[in-house]
């Protein structure tokens, strides 16, 4: 389990949460809902670990919507800080840049 994703699912389970422009651009372009992301965040798979990002150590979560579609989303948490669990990006993975079950990339 990473440790950015269990820092990111307690502060999500108190509300402590914001959403970047872009994560809201991405959401509304491909018809996500914010609450669909947020639930789906405590069944959530680990796809990808990035600890030592730049912007701060991030994940990429494979989550669904209530329809049971899959949700790929990058929640980090800001560089140096302990708060809020933000949520980057969240979209609809396509299938032709990725495995069957969205876990990994396509080479």
């Amino acid at each position: 389990m990473s440790n950015t994703l269990e820092q990111i699912r307690a502060l999500v389970a108190t509300g402590v949460v914001r959403i970047s422009d872009h994560g809201y651009d991405e959401l509304a372009a491909d018809e996500i809902l914010v609450r669909d992301v947020v639930a789906g965040l405590a069944t959530a798979e680990l796809v990808e670990d990035y600890p030592d990002y730049p912007k701060g150590p991030c994940v990429l979560v494979l989550a669904q919507d209530r329809n049971g579609a899959p949700i790929h989303a990058v929640w980090g948490l800001p560089k140096g800080e302990t708060s809020p669990a933000v949520l980057v990006t969240a979209y609809r993975p396509l299938a032709a840049r990725w495995t069957p079950d969205f876990k990994r990339r396509r080479k």
